[in-house]
């Protein structure tokens, strides 16, 4: 008998529900806005590509940036970098590859890491433009890459990054 009350109040419980949904529609009809009433500014992204062809958006040579460039604060920008690659000397591979000694070294730097095909059968060395490039857009620069990561969109983050990563070495590459 008290299964049956208990059940039979749920049931008017969720029926109640039901119908104040299906007349609070009828009641209210919003008006839809035609444009937004709080604007957001997005004039400060760069787009990672431009909206024309799909082409990636033309970015500034690094070479400049890389003059005044800061290493201790690339160092802080690869703390985001940290949670998938270690950078020390021998360091074992996390989700991406041990970054020690990337610059000037194969796009597949690391023995026996699971790199994508395409990092694999991508033709030469990374230099500081390729590496630009790669950490603006990983997926638009090298397409079938693994790395998931949307890209750095300031460029005097990538320059300092870049130029982090270049102390980051035995042999560290002179700079342009």
């Amino acid at each position: 008998m008290e299964f049956n009350k208990l059940s039979g109040a749920i049931l008017l419980g969720g029926l109640v529900a039901m119908m104040s949904g299906f007349i609070s529609e009828v009641l209210v009809s919003p008006k839809h806005l035609e444009q937004n009433a709080y604007q957001v500014d997005t004039s400060a992204i760069a787009p990672a590509a431009s909206p024309a062809g799909g082409e990636p958006a033309e970015i500034p040579p690094v070479a400049p940036l890389l003059a005044s460039a800061d290493p201790a604060a690339g160092e802080r920008v690869s703390r985001a970098c940290a949670s998938c690659h270690s950078f020390e000397k021998g360091g074992a591979a996390k989700v991406g590859p041990n970054l020690w000694g990337v610059i000037g070294g194969p796009h597949g730097h690391q023995e026996g890491f699971a790199y994508s095909d395409a990092m694999k059968n991508t033709p030469g060395n990374w230099d500081f433009e390729g590496l630009n490039h790669f950490l603006l857009n990983p997926k638009s620069y090298i397409s079938g890459t693994k790395m998931n990561f949307a890209g750095i969109k300031k460029d005097e983050d990538r320059a300092n990054l870049i130029a982090w990563l270049n102390t980051q070495s035995d042999s560290p590459q002179p700079l342009p």
